[in-house]
């Protein structure tokens, strides 16, 4: 199926086909089914992998790891103590809708807690603890990030930090994540807050992984003399849409139309051959893009 290609024409012409939004009955009951599931998982690895082994990879969860391995309260009840504080506290200071988004998974992370905390650890090597452990919860907020929902914690916290601060929202959420692992070099073990860092590293990108998808597509952009020529094979041999954009060259001041192409890894090959054929003198600059919706492509 071939996307729709634009001109460059002042004045752009768009195409939109499907049949319209989708019902936000069935989004809201997606969202949610996405937070529950994503919780479960998030749960699951943190009973199987982190607790058992001292990782406390930050956030309100590693910070219950530290308190049971300190005072013996079981997880599940600190990250209920912490988290209702922060929501009441959201709730006023960052306004009714924002809260409103982490009630649920503040809520239910906990109970799943509860009710795995007594499922026994596949492995005692640290290592693997801190890999096994840091996929399964970037797999489970993938899930509740996709379903735009929240666990509330320190992501409550950092929001709030952000607010009233100043401080960007990525300073913000290390401030806090790393608070937590210091607290467990602490008072767990140094080498238990590097496996933390560890844990939270393959977190951060097992959770784009979640958001992107696994599949790379390349964007291209050719710069061509023979950009009407370049511009027919790609809408009939590739069989893929572009973009024509108007340039300028800086060194000629020349006008030139630059052909923006996106294209699947297998179809890289493809294009590279059809711009060689058309126009060998052509310039081409390919490179990833790590997710693409729309016709032709991912539709969400």
């Amino acid at each position: 199926m071939k996307q729709p290609a634009s001109t460059s024409s002042s004045k752009p012409r768009r195409r939109f086909t499907g049949s319209g939004p989708s019902d936000p009955r069935a989004q809201a009951l997606k969202s949610i089914v996405q937070l529950l599931a994503g919780a479960f998982i998030i749960a699951i690895s943190f009973n199987l992998f982190l607790v058992p082994n001292g990782i406390a990879s930050g956030g309100i969860s590693g910070l219950s790891i530290i308190v049971q391995q300190v005072l013996g309260i079981q997880p599940a009840y600190t990250q209920w103590a912490l988290n209702i504080p922060l929501f009441f506290a959201g709730w006023w200071l960052l306004g009714q809708k924002f809260a409103l988004r982490t009630l649920l998974g503040s809520i239910v992370l906990p109970l799943f807690v509860l009710l795995t905390a007594q499922w026994p650890p596949p492995t005692s090597n640290e290592l693997l603890a801190a890999v096994y452990g840091g996929v399964g919860v970037g797999i489970g907020l993938g899930l509740v990030f996709r379903g735009r929902g929240s666990t509330g914690g320190t992501d409550l916290a950092a929001q709030i930090l952000h607010k009233y601060t100043g401080l960007s929202l990525g300073i913000t959420v290390v401030f806090f994540d790393g608070l937590v692992i210091v607290l467990a070099g602490i008072f767990i073990a140094p080498e238990n807050a590097l496996y933390a860092l560890i844990a939270l590293f393959v977190t951060s990108k097992t959770i784009d992984l979640v958001q992107t998808g696994l599949a790379l597509s390349k964007v291209a952009f050719i710069i061509s003399d023979k950009s009407e020529e370049l511009a027919g094979a790609v809408l009939t041999d590739l069989d893929r849409g572009l973009t024509e954009l108007e340039a300028h060259g800086g060194y000629t001041g020349q006008r030139r139309m630059v052909l923006m192409v996106v294209v699947s890894q297998n179809e890289v090959a493809k294009l590279k051959q059809l711009v060689r054929t058309v126009d060998p003198k052509a310039f081409v600059i390919i490179s990833n893009t790590a997710e693409v919706v729309g016709q032709g492509f991912k539709m969400e």
